[in-house]
């Protein structure tokens, strides 16, 4: 394993019905940024693709995005964390772009940011997009139940219900490293 991706909101920070749009709304969950570091440690890299459409909404601009994403590099940085890359797409549902997760355009632009090959990299989300672009490109999904994880996992359709179901991003590292 040299390749793990995370979703963002709901799986390294707490996620809201009313989007993160500012740095003092990002706020990581409990123990994940230390499971990031841990796989850091293990040597493995770390990406994330986070579907970000408070920006095709008009709720904050790119300028709030990079600086939360800043944030959230400083604040991994203090634990020993680090993240390769953070791919984004800031459409909205109607614009029909590649790169909105279920479909596979952020995962391939992580793979060609990072070189790494898709096909069999943990993908872990909590949202069934996240699971479906992970199958996009041949990536092992793994649900989490923080964020919208509870909910989802209900309502896994038959070709999701044989994916991985941890309690958080530190319950799926851990798992992640004892297989490795």
């Amino acid at each position: 394993m040299k390749l793990v991706i995370l979703d963002r909101d709901g799986v390294i920070n707490y996620d809201s019905e009313d989007y993160i749009k500012s740095v003092e709304e990002w706020q990581p969950i409990p123990g994940s940024l230390e499971a990031i570091a841990r796989l850091n440690n293990a040597g493995v890299s770390v990406a994330i693709a986070t579907n970000q459409s408070a920006v095709a909404r008009g709720l904050c601009d790119l300028d709030d995005i990079n600086a939360i994403h800043q944030a959230l590099r400083s604040r991994l940085s203090t634990v020993g964390g680090r993240v390769e890359v953070i791919a984004f797409c800031h459409h909205g549902p109607s614009n029909r772009c590649d790169c909105r997760k279920p479909l596979p355009g952020l995962l391939r632009e992580i793979r060609r940011r990072t070189g790494f090959p898709l096909d069999g990299t943990p993908m872990i989300g909590d949202s069934r997009r996240d699971l479906e672009a992970a199958l996009h490109v041949g990536a092992c999904p793994i649900l989490v139940r923080t964020g919208n994880g509870e909910a989802t996992e209900t309502r896994l359709p038959p070709t999701l219900r044989d994916v991985p179901v941890y309690d958080d991003l530190s319950a799926a590292v851990d798992a992640l490293l004892e297989q490795a």
